[in-house]
This record gives C-alpha cells, structure tokens and sequence, in this order.
C-alpha cells in the first residue's frame, strides 16, 4: 500500500521480474464490512463501553478475525471492510501501540482510501500532538461507518464525558 495524499494504491512483488507492479490502483475502503478485530484476550480489561461495542459486533454476527499483526489485519480490512480495535486496558490507560510509527501510518493509509481512524477519546489519530518518540495510543480504525458506531458506543456508555 502507498499514498502520497492522493489516494492509495496497492503493489505487488512480481518475483519474475523482481519488481513492485500496481496491482490494486485506487483502492476504496468499503463503508462497512463484515469482520471486527479485537483481542479479545483483554475482554475483560476493556472499558464498558468498549466491552458493550464488541458485544454488539459479535450479537450482530460479525466475524471476529485478529491476527495479532495491526498490518494484516488492517490489510484484510482496506479490501473487506470492517474495524480494526485496540483499546485501553487498565494495564495500558493511554493503550499500546505507537502513535508515531503504528497508528499515524495506518491512520494515513485508511483515510486516504475513505476509512477514519479515531482513539478511545473519540480524537482523530492524525490530529493528536506528537511529545515523545514512544508516545502510546488507542485506535479504533476501518470502514467508516464502523467507526461512527463505536463512537456512538463509546459516547452513550462511557462514564467519563467525552
């Protein structure tokens, strides 16, 4: 996957040739999809409110694939739709992931292709100010519809006002 903020196209390694050829050209994340990605090992250590929102994807059968890999999962997604999670946990309140290295060039990729990516607080990952080199977020990132509904979850069930 590449953008250059125009957009996103997808490559593929053509190993006759030993060459990247434009495979994907355009690539339009779907407004919803059908799978949710979660690590679903933490349950219980999520907030309610996101502990709500995955019940809700689960009532609604959707089909939860988590490769514990945020790239494959996320790839799996751009063509598929769906919601990629990683949310805070009482052992990491400010989440796991890198904001600079994980989540901004995801974040990038996702929007370029008609996705949001957001974190826990309901922020625009891309928006978030940058202090230190290791600075940790959540994420919730994906077909964009998804993403308004965790939103919805997060703002009706939260006990913190966000």
């Amino acid at each position: 996957m590449y953008t250059t903020g125009q957009g996103v196209n997808g490559f593929t390694l053509d190993p006759s040739i030993g060459e990247f050829c434009l495979s994907h050209p355009n690539i339009k994340i779907p407004n919803r999809g059908n799978y949710y990605s979660v690590n679903q090992g933490y349950y219980l250590k999520f907030d309610i409110e996101m502990r709500r929102f995955i019940d809700e994807c689960s009532d609604m059968n959707l089909r939860l694939r988590y490769i514990g890999s945020m790239v494959s999962d996320i790839h799996r997604i751009m063509f598929q739709g769906g919601i990629f999670l990683y949310p805070n946990t009482r052992k990491y309140p400010e989440g796991k992931l890198r904001l600079l290295y994980e989540c901004n060039p995801m974040a990038m990729i996702v929007e370029q292709a008609g996705g949001k990516a957001i974190n826990c607080r309901l922020e625009r990952i891309l928006d978030l100010e940058l202090t230190e080199l290791h600075q940790r977020s959540t994420i919730a990132i994906g077909s964009p519809d998804m993403v308004d509904e965790m939103q919805s979850f997060v703002q009706r069930y939260s006990a913190i006002p966000v």
